[in-house]
């Protein structure tokens, strides 16, 4: 298929209008160790929202539940992590499932190999996940699986052929079931090389959602240390160039820029395969759901706030 399908329309003005809607029915991903420091999720985000649970290696499984039940009891969308390196076998897998289910009614996982070298045993990737069907038959709805806009280390020293390969497999996966699946990708901090990785997947076949990752507002020393650690690819010289500037070293980075540059995109561009964000509250919770409400992420009002 000729790339030329894919020639975009100038971006218009933007209005405000254009990221409010790109916002809407935005996640946000926390961690049992950061919800705790969390009083009431309902004064920031708003009802319905979905939250991905991360699950670092290490966590208690119970800790993981405890954080889910919390945020479903609250009358939010929980979606925790499956990460395949930190589960021993199929038994613990359908363990995992079953409490999430039984205790949280949790009905939708991210799926992904996990930031650990050397798997804890029999899965080394969510393709094996997929293939148990243990989800499938656990009734789940939703299927989320990972994607890199600038490429994934782990995977490929050099170049995007490993992850390009594994993303083609997942997507031939929802075409031969009934699964719903969508890509949540790592942060990145330029909009432009974003857009053409959108645009490849698409020029590829590959038809999965794409839940776009950025980075919520935080300390540029703070974004620098996460970045560099998650492997955050070429975009990495906005910060680097930013930290430069002294006039703006002391001041937080916010995702104004990068949201504004893609909610125009898609707003100029229906068809783009970017459907939804999902936040990374890498200066905390509070500081990123103040911030998307500031800036139009609030469609639906918290639960009990007037």
């Amino acid at each position: 298929m000729s790339l030329l399908n894919f020639r975009r329309k100038e971006a218009p003005v933007t209005t405000g209008v254009e990221v409010e809607a790109f916002l809407k029915d935005y996640s946000i991903e926390v961690m049992p160790r950061t919800a705790e420091k969390v009083e009431d999720f309902r004064d920031l985000l708003p009802a319905g929202t979905r939250v991905y649970v991360a699950h670092i290696e290490g966590t208690p499984i119970d800790d993981m539940v405890a954080t889910a039940k919390r945020l479903a009891a609250d009358g939010y969308n929980v979606m925790p992590h499956f990460p395949a390196r930190i589960i021993k076998d199929k038994a613990m897998l359908a363990d995992w499932i079953a409490r999430y289910q039984g205790e949280a009614n949790v009905k939708q996982a991210l799926l992904l190999a996990g930031g650990v070298t050397t798997p804890h045993g029999d899965f080394s990737d969510s393709m094996q996940l997929l293939e148990s069907g243990l989800f499938d038959q656990a009734g789940f709805e939703n299927l989320h699986v990972a994607g890199h806009p600038e490429g994934n280390r782990d995977i490929d020293a050099k170049g995007t052929a490993g992850v390009d390969a594994a993303l083609k497999w997942k997507n031939d996966f929802q075409t031969r079931t009934d699964a719903k699946m969508a890509i949540a990708t790592q942060f990145a901090f330029e909009a432009k090389p974003i857009i053409a990785w959108a645009d490849s997947l698409k020029e590829a076949g590959i038809t999965l959602p794409v839940h776009i990752g950025i980075a919520g507002p935080a300390k540029l020393q703070t974004l620098i240390k996460f970045a560099i650690a998650c492997g955050v690819g070429p975009s990495l010289k906005v910060l680097q160039k930013r930290a430069m500037d002294v006039t703006k070293l002391l001041l937080p980075y916010e995702p104004t820029d990068i949201l504004n540059e893609l909610a125009l995109h898609k707003a100029a561009n229906p068809d783009f395969n970017i459907s939804h964000v999902h936040f990374f509250p890498l200066g905390g919770i509070k500081t990123n759901a103040t911030w998307a409400i500031d800036n139009g992420g609030a469609s639906a009002v918290p639960a009990n706030v007037s």
